[in-house]
């Protein structure tokens, strides 16, 4: 598809992909709203390639954390998961995902690991976004904001 100048039939095919997409969404969020206490929550994707097509899937919303199972047995329970294979690779997959997200965020090494979890976040957030907003590196937007964070951690200690 050409982005300038499309053509009736992509116009067409754009407007009846956002349309499958609208959909989706709607028999998903009709779906979820009937879903109370921990469990998985249906998502809208596309499949990868050059035809894609509209899917739903069942995923953790990880943004409900009262959703989410705490331990080994309450996965295994929501999941109807107990073949140990399964659950390692399970495992595997959210470790290395951890792993890669850890190494490939470039505050990482400015951030505390004794900061509270919310506080790290929060960190993160802030130094990222008035690193973009203010046009600065990552290391000049740290070495404006580290110093508060650190000044407030320190009194609160």
């Amino acid at each position: 598809m050409s982005d300038e100048n499309p053509t009736p039939e992509e116009l067409a095919a754009k407007a009846k992909r956002a349309a499958e997409v609208k959909a989706a969404e709607e028999k998903a969020a009709e779906v979820n709203k009937a879903r109370t206490g921990k469990g998985t929550r249906v998502f809208v994707g596309s499949t990868r390639g050059r035809s894609t097509q509209v899917i739903s899937y069942e995923n953790f919303d990880l943004s409900q954390p009262d959703t989410l199972p705490k331990t080994l047995s309450e996965f295994m329970e929501v999941t109807k998961t107990t073949d140990e294979n399964a659950i390692v690779s399970y495992l595997l997959d959210g470790f290395n995902s951890a792993q890669y997200t850890a190494a490939s965020d470039p505050v990482a090494e400015f951030v505390e690991p004794t900061w509270p979890d919310d506080v790290q976040k929060a960190f993160r957030l802030v130094v990222r976004n008035y690193a973009t907003n203010a046009n600065v590196s990552i290391e000049d937007a740290v070495a404006i904001i580290k110093p508060g964070i650190v000044a407030a951690q320190t009194k609160k200690a």
